[in-house]
C-alpha cells in the first residue's frame, strides 16, 4: 500500500494518462485531491479515464496531445493554467516500445520515432511548464525510465538509447534548475502489468508483473512537500515503502 502523502491542491500534468501506470497515477493522485491535467494521444481511452475521474468529483482538464507537438502540449498547459493555476508537478509518462532489435538491425524511420516520442517528447512538456515553475519558485518534475535505462541490455534498441537519454536529461536538469526551487528526478517503475510490459515479453506469465497501482507511492512522495529538497535522485517504484 502506497504511504499516504499530501497531494491536495497540486496541479498535476501526467503524460500517457489513458492506460496503465500512467492511469493509476491519475487515479492515485484524483483521490488524494490534486487538480489533473491529462494527455494521451488517443481521444476514446482518455476520455474514458476522465469521465470515470470527473464521476469520483476530481477536476481534469484534459486534451488528446501528443507529447510531441510543442503547440497541443502549450496549449493544453494554457488551459490547465486559466482554470487552476500554474503546473506545479509533472510526470512525464508517455512512451513507446518501438523493435526489440539489436542496433545494426534497428529500422531508421522506427528509431526517429521512439527517440521523437521518448527524449523530445520528455522535453517537450518540461519547456511547457518551466516558465510558470520558475515563476512560482517551486515544482517538481518526475521522469519515467526504465530498468534498461541505466544498465546496457541487448536487443533493446532505440527504447533503451532513449530511456538513458531521459536520465540523463533529468540529471542535467535537476543541475540547472537546483537554484530554481524546480525539483527533478527520475523513477523507474519495474515490472508492471502493461500492455508495454507484454509487448516486450510475450512468453510471460502476465499475472507475474506488479500492478500499476502498486508503483504510484514514489510519485506522489515526490509531488509532496515531504521530498523538498530532493532532486536529481534515481527511484525504484516497486521498493519504495
Amino acid at each position: 500500500m502506497a504511504r499516504k502523502v499530501d497531494v491536495s491542491g497540486q496541479v498535476v500534468l501526467i503524460t500517457g494518462a489513458s492506460r496503465g501506470l500512467g492511469r493509476a497515477l491519475a487515479e492515485a493522485f484524483g483521490r488524494g485531491g490534486a487538480k489533473l491535467v491529462l494527455c494521451a494521444r488517443r481521444e476514446a481511452p482518455l476520455r474514458e479515464v476522465v469521465e470515470e475521474l470527473e464521476r469520483g468529483g476530481v477536476e481534469v482538464e484534459w486534451s488528446a496531445a501528443d507529447v510531441r507537438d510543442a503547440a497541443g502540449v502549450g496549449r493544453l498547459v494554457s488551459a490547465a493554467a486559466r482554470r487552476f493555476g500554474p503546473i506545479s508537478v509533472l510526470v512525464n509518462n508517455a512512451s513507446m516500445l518501438g523493435p526489440r532489435v539489436p542496433l545494426r538491425e534497428h529500422d531508421l524511420e522506427e528509431w526517429r520515432q521512439v527517440l521523437d516520442v521518448n527524449l523530445t517528447g520528455t522535453l517537450v512538456p518540461i519547456l511547457a511548464v518551466l516558465p510558470g515553475m520558475r515563476e512560482a519558485g517551486a515544482g517538481s518534475i518526475v521522469n519515467v525510465s526504465s530498468g534498461v535505462g541505466n544498465v546496457a541490455r541487448a536487443r533493446w534498441g532505440a527504447y533503451a538509447v532513449s530511456k538513458w537519454g531521459v536520465e540523463a536529461l533529468s540529471r542535467n536538469l535537476a543541475l540547472e534548475e537546483e537554484d530554481s526551487g524546480v525539483r527533478v528526478n527520475i523513477v523507474d517503475p519495474g515490472r508492471l502489468r502493461t500492455e508495454m510490459r507484454r509487448a516486450a515479453y510475450p512468453y510471460e506469465d502476465p499475472t507475474r508483473p506488479a500492478r500499476p497501482s502498486e508503483a504510484v507511492g514514489v510519485f506522489l512522495w515526490l509531488a509532496s512537500p515531504e521530498s523538498a529538497g530532493v532532486t536529481g535522485e534515481r527511484f525504484q517504484a516497486l521498493e519504495w515503502r
